[in-house]
């Protein structure tokens, strides 16, 4: 050993001696749609901070997207009237270059089922937003884990379920304007287990505490995909994507299943290839027989693409191994009909997009 002491975990960071081919791709085979990007770093400071990166430009932003390949982008930061200072009006208008380039989702403010006139609300807001452009509605994970405190941030707590009959009214006007909805409901299962040795997001988890839902009180993972079930079954009209690979990209087997009993269901890839990456065979097997039901999504911000999106390509397009970070991926090399389908078939198909 070159020091005195062992190694802390976090600065272990071991070179691959292994040599493989490598296939970098920059852009897809075939020009892709993005169905789950947030650019609300374009117009406001608040999300900007939030997401972490800096106030963005919007041409910078399209030309990012546009020079990996993508020919069109879902935003889902549309929100509501009144949402950190924001009216949908500004949101459009911001975005108004771009209209024929940047869908928006917009989304509802769910405080709001707490009081009186919610259903009344709804209605109003999503037919106002449909009318200004809005293609489909986004629901938060403010919903169900996250609860306001004190000073007025979300912070980890038992909100109103996603099953909640309180909220019927969303899916009811959902599936009346036709509007899909992206809905985020679970996170990684380890975020829900004790945060030691044992726990295989423990270096996420050490650096980012708050993306632990481990303590007493909050809702078990076990609980959040019951919700999800009864969220699906209750509402067969409405058109759900359920992003991050269904909630529970861990276990493929339960994610098929659902889509099997559930045809009113579609998945989005949004940051998730590290899960899918470790079990490769079992993913293509998976892409093969659900290859109309996924939608290639990244949870793109304005900025970090250019590194982001080519483990994207390279995953789905290559056989390549032993790529990525700790977590090492190994590519599923589909098929073009397939890619096809995963980059912008199947989103055309749900949004009701004519393919130019």
């Amino acid at each position: 050993m070159s020091q005195d002491r062992p190694l802390y975990l976090h600065e272990f960071r071991p070179k691959t001696e292994i040599v493989v081919e490598e296939h970098l791709l920059d852009a897809p085979k075939f020009p892709a749609i993005d169905i789950h990007t947030h650019l609300g770093a374009l117009y406001s400071d608040y999300l900007a901070s939030e997401f972490g990166v800096k106030r963005a430009d919007v041409n910078e932003t399209v030309d990012m997207f546009k020079r990996h390949g993508i020919k069109r982008i879902v935003n889902l930061d549309g929100f509501w009237d009144g949402f950190a200072g924001l009216t949908v009006d500004q949101v459009f208008k911001c975005l108004d270059k771009y209209a024929d380039y940047i869908i928006t989702f917009v989304s509802v403010n769910t405080e709001r089922a707490k009081q009186p006139g919610f259903e009344e609300y709804v209605r109003l807001h999503l037919q106002a937003s449909k009318a200004k452009g809005a293609k489909g509605i986004k629901l938060f994970k403010a919903v169900s884990l996250m609860v306001y405190n004190a000073e007025g941030k979300l912070v980890q707590g038992r909100n109103i379920a996603i099953d909640d009959q309180r909220l019927k009214v969303i899916w009811q006007m959902a599936e009346e304007l036709d509007m899909p909805v992206l809905a985020h409901i679970g996170d990684p299962k380890a975020f829900f287990q004790p945060v030691d040795g044992s726990n295989e997001q423990y270096e996420e988890l050490i650096l980012h505490p708050d993306w632990s839902y481990a303590a007493p009180g909050l809702y078990t993972f076990a609980e959040m995909m019951a919700m999800q079930e009864n969220l699906l079954h209750d509402n067969p009209g409405t058109t759900f994507i359920i992003p991050h690979f269904g909630s529970y990209p861990e276990n493929l087997g339960f994610v098929g299943a659902c889509l099997d009993r559930y045809p009113n269901m579609f998945i989005d890839t949004a940051e998730r290839i590290r899960e899918l990456g470790r079990q490769p065979y079992t993913a293509r097997k998976f892409f093969t027989r659900y290859q109309d039901r996924i939608l290639f999504g990244s949870d793109a911000y304005t900025e970090g693409m250019d590194w982001r999106y080519p483990w994207y390509f390279r995953f789905f397009e290559t056989f390549d191994e032993n790529f990525g970070g700790r977590w090492k991926l190994y590519g599923i090399g589909l098929e073009d009909e397939i890619l096809e389908k995963l980059y912008y078939k199947n989103a055309e198909k749900i949004l009701k997009l004519d393919s130019p």
